[in-house]
């Protein structure tokens, strides 16, 4: 199922149709005023009554929002997962002074600050003053369901509701001029994420599916997920060694080669620019830069 954050009047959860993808069915008098994060604390008791739901009626205009417009805490994030971009980012120098390509041995995690999400297709912040070195980043994003610790690889997959896009929008001066990534991972709208979350049975084959970007029509980034350098299971096993991961925990997987400090020069965004993040069957973000 393809689920959604929408407002409409009010903030309501939605279901998308499934023979036409541009209306939502407005799901309240299923889950009520649950939030989307609360659906899926609840999935056990509440798939098969959404499943098989009729008659639901099609929101008019609707909004549509991040998933969790407020997650319950930080997204996770995940550094230098596609061997490319490890690669474009060792050429760049913003990482490291010996411009270093080895692939890491381990995950490099950091954290996107929940005030840092914003919706499918609203406006990202430019943030002159702050930053004029501005990126973009489309990946797959992992959305557990059954929250955990010491989860193994074999017992990963079962703690996975499904699945969004995220762009990790970068301030690439303030990451490197900070030497960690916190700061310019996190500032106000530069986490785009949606525009659904899709359930885990309806993705099929997760190595298959193709993250993609484009800026203002231009192809940037294209490779499939099964190019990541830590997979999901992986991903997962390292995150919940020490600490409980907990259902609507967001983790976005890496970024792919393409990404605008991978020029020579730097092609980094305007205002104005069009960023779209598509991901096989989990739909696009479209953001403009203002």
């Amino acid at each position: 199922m393809k689920l959604v954050t929408y407002v409409a009047g009010r903030e309501a959860v939605g279901l998308v149709d499934a023979h036409d993808e541009s209306r939502i069915l407005d799901l309240t008098p299923v889950v009520g005023d649950r939030s989307l994060l609360a659906v899926i604390e609840e999935w056990g008791s509440l798939a098969s009554r959404i499943a098989d739901a009729d008659d639901l009626v099609v929101v008019e205009r609707p909004t549509l929002r991040a998933p969790f417009p407020v997650p319950r805490r930080d997204l996770f994030a995940v550094g230098k997962n596609y061997r490319e971009h490890v690669a474009e980012f060792g050429r760049s120098g913003y990482d490291s002074p010996d411009r270093s390509e080895d692939l890491p041995a381990r995950p490099i995690v950091f954290s996107k600050a929940t005030t840092s999400v914003t919706g499918p297709y609203d406006d990202v912040e430019a943030h002159p003053g702050v930053t004029g070195e501005l990126d973009y980043e489309a990946e797959l994003a992992v959305i557990i369901g059954v929250g955990g610790r010491g989860i193994s690889r074999d017992d990963a997959m079962g703690h996975v509701w499904g699945y969004t896009i995220v762009n990790d929008v970068t301030a690439r001066d303030v990451q490197r001029d900070h030497k960690q990534w916190l700061l310019g991972k996190s500032l106000d709208t530069h986490a785009p994420m949606g525009p659904w979350a899709v359930s885990a049975d309806e993705v099929g084959d997760l190595a298959a599916l193709e993250v993609s970007s484009t800026v203002n029509g231009e192809p940037r980034q294209k490779a499939p997920v099964a190019d990541l350098i830590f997979d999901v299971p992986e991903l997962i096993r390292v995150l919940s060694a020490g600490m409980t991961l907990l259902p609507g925990d967001v983790i976005a997987t890496g970024t792919p080669a393409g990404v605008g400090i991978g020029f020579d020069p730097p092609r980094f965004l305007q205002p104005g620019d069009v960023v779209e993040c598509a991901i096989t069957g989990l739909g696009a973000l479209r953001n403009t830069i203002r």
